[in-house]
């Protein structure tokens, strides 16, 4: 019997790429086979966490008596469209002639899980190897299944991503059901997605809070530049230094020159390719994730789900192939001469290096491409052509002079070497200052009085959005943290993509971009969530201690006992924001004012509840007292009830006679219970009832 290799792939597409390399080009049902190697699939996550109603069905209704919830044992669930896959590679891997399996998912924390979730769900006990690379390339591959690891060498981050996982499921769902318990409406909530969603609201505040405040310059108009004052708040001053630069000269009291350099910005990790793709193409985060993904699969660039914006020292031999791709796919020249030194650090390369195209990426016309791939393959090829050219100098030219009393100052920038932004946008030098030395008079064309005015802080966009989770709570942070900011390269599109869904953010197009803006529910969230779910400090901490986990300096036991610990205390601490049904109105039909506290009782499926969160006021429609006597709590007698404290009903049912009957139905209301009684219009003919509820 010729023994075989099992290797488990994350999707189809590079399953077929790996079994295309390796030889086993025998083509069966969900699987390629041949040449010692079995190749099969994944389609991403072939199971979730179990909703927790798996684990006891009192969890299928929202109580808060019931929070919070922990599983002791963690349950599965197979996606229904995905069992058929999971039950093949069960058979594969039970097959005799299978001696070993290689773990051949994307080679970063979520491949890892995937992988590991399946070798749990298929009850296997088999050796695993790992394949880790970061292209598909068929040498790359080839390489990489010369240099197969022991899977145990990344059982650490195995358990890291099993404890990002489950606490995300632990803060998630008891967190969401908390609050939405407490304010009667879904109120998604995340560890990454909540303080994400505050920066976007604590901006929102800070627009509506800014007051604008008028400035006002004198400029002197010199022909081929100008010279302007400093700005002044009152509008006479300004006038007033106008008026005394008329008919008067200029005369230079200083002029300072420093020559400055501009490095050539470091490669593409996935969260600035996010925030270029935004900026310049107007690309969703998500959608730029999608490109690049696509892109990684059809060989083109290397692995996208990266932190690091630098190649590893022994790719040096490998840049002038890179270069060479770079300049092809982008029609456009290589530096001459270029630089590899910057760009080549194995210090600053985590899991995987920086994203660049790969050597291969020109063999299959660029024409092939869909039009989104094809422009995010031209920027990320563009930076590497930028990465690799010399710096930027341009000589800086300060004037300061007087005229009519008063300090007004010009400045000038003549390019020097282009440099590394030949590739962007070209500069020329008519910006450039002419000879100026200190002690000339210069006459001046034209004098004019310009008002402007303070400008409020800007809307985030997607860009600068990405910018603000890379960089928040990271002075609050340890220096030798390894991971700062609001969640990872890999899942920020997501929590973006979530944000929008659950419609706590909206996308509003202006003239140049798209800027990401709080809805009234967002806004309302962020007012009643306690500080700790607004914080990025958080998820920043979390993800400190998830690189402890990966390293193996805390168990997954403490990280998790860690998060249960916070959630309890939130769910036995947190009070509901008083007032807060101004917030969160129902949208459902008032039929009266609570004999409670004056709010506004509304209808609902169940019954009429008064609006208020504290306030526990409330008639059900299955009133038993009511239900006996046959008497529909309908709005309008409900309606009647709250205004007047009665209401007349007829045809009410006897359960002792059996016969009915006409009274007047009066509630009362003691601030804890609401009683039923009848008014009989004729004593002795009718008999009389009270209940309570």
């Amino acid at each position: 019997m010729i023994m075989s290799k099992l290797v488990i792939a994350e999707k189809p597409s590079m399953g077929k790429t790996i079994a295309s390399v390796l030889g086993a080009d025998k083509r069966q049902d969900g699987f390629c086979e041949g040449n010692g190697y079995v190749v099969t699939w994944c389609f991403g996550f072939l199971s979730e966490f179990s909703e927790p109603e798996a684990y006891d069905e009192k969890y299928g209704k929202w109580r808060f008596d019931d929070l919070p919830i922990r599983p002791d044992v963690w349950q599965y669930t197979v996606m229904r469209d995905k069992k058929q896959q999971l039950d093949r590679i069960a058979a594969l891997a039970n097959r005799s002639d299978v001696t070993e399996l290689v773990n051949a998912c994307d080679a970063g924390r979520e491949g890892e899980r995937i992988f590991r979730n399946v070798y749990a769900l298929i009850h296997c006990s088999k050796p695993v190897s790992r394949l880790w690379i970061s292209s598909m390339e068929d040498e790359a591959i080839r390489r990489g299944f010369d240099d197969l690891k022991p899977g145990s060498d990344y059982d650490n981050l195995s358990f890291a991503a099993d404890c990002r996982a489950k606490a995300d499921w632990l803060v998630g769902i008891n967190a969401t059901r908390l609050f939405s318990v407490l304010y009667h409406r879904t109120l998604n909530v995340g560890r990454v997605m909540s303080p994400t969603l505050a920066l976007i609201v604590q901006r929102e505040a800070e627009i509506d809070g800014f007051k604008a405040e008028p400035f006002y310059t004198v400029n002197l108009d010199f022909g081929d530049y100008r010279a302007a004052s400093e700005k002044l708040k009152a509008k006479e001053t300004a006038e007033e230094v106008l008026r005394k630069c008329e008919g008067q000269a200029a005369v230079v009291r200083s002029v300072e020159q420093k020559e400055k350099t501009e490095k050539a910005p470091a490669l593409y990790d996935l969260t600035t390719l996010q925030r270029d793709a935004n900026r310049i193409l107007g690309f969703t985060a998500q959608q730029t994730l999608d490109y690049v993904q696509a892109l990684y699969e059809k060989k083109r660039c290397t692995y996208p789900r990266t932190d690091s914006r630098y190649l590893t020292d022994d790719m040096v031999s490998t840049v002038p192939a890179i270069a060479l791709s770079a300049s092809l796919i982008c029609n456009l020249s290589i530096p001459s001469p270029y630089i590899t030194g910057p760009i080549c650090n194995s210090k600053k390369v985590s899991d995987h290096h920086a994203i660049v195209p790969t050597t291969g990426s020109t063999k299959v016309g660029l024409d092939e491409l869909p039009a989104g791939e094809l422009e995010i393959l031209k920027l990320i090829a563009r930076r590497v052509l930028v990465s690799l050219s010399e710096a930027h100098r341009y000589l800086e030219t300060t004037v300061v002079m007087d005229c009519g009393g008063s300090t007004f100052t010009a400045k000038g920038k003549q390019v020097l070497s282009p440099g590394w932004r030949q590739y962007e946008k070209p500069e020329d030098n008519s910006s450039a200052l002419p000879d100026i030395s200190e002690g000339m008079e210069l006459p001046f064309v034209d004098a004019a009085l310009k008002e402007g005015k303070t400008t409020p802080p800007k809307r985030y966009t997607e860009d600068t959005l990405l910018a603000a989770m890379e960089t928040a709570g990271s002075k609050e942070m340890p220096e030798d943290a390894e991971r700062k900011g609001l969640g990872t390269p890999a899942t920020r599109a997501e929590t973006l993509e979530k944000l929008v869904s659950t419609g706590f953010v909206e996308r509003k197009k202006n003239k140049k971009s798209i800027s990401l803006v709080p809805s009234h529910s967002g806004i309302s969230l962020v007012t009643v969530l306690p500080e700790q779910l607004q914080s990025p400090l958080l998820t920043a901490e979390w993800e400190y201690r998830l690189k402890e986990v990966e390293r193996g300096e805390l168990s997954p036991e403490q990280f998790l006992d860690g998060i249960s610990d916070m959630v309890a205390t939130l769910v036995q601490t947190y009070q509901p924001v008083l007032g807060a049904e101004v917030l969160f109105p129902s949208g459902r039909t008032v039929v009266g004012k609570c004999p409670r506290c004056g709010s506004d009782v509304t209808e609902s499926k169940k019954g009429y509840f008064c609006e208020r969160n504290d306030c526990r006021f409330g008639l059900w429609r299955d009133n038993r007292f009511l239900a006996g006597k046959k008497i529909n709590l309908n709005k309008k007698v409900v309606s009647a009830l709250l205004k007047d404290g009665r209401t007349f009903i007829s045809g009410i049912y006897s359960e002792r006679t059996g016969k009915n009957f006409d009274a007047d139905l009066l509630m009362q209301d003691d601030g804890n219970k609401t009683s039923f009684s009848f008014e009989f219009k004729r004593d002795g003919k009718h008999e009389a009832a009270t209940g309570r509820t």
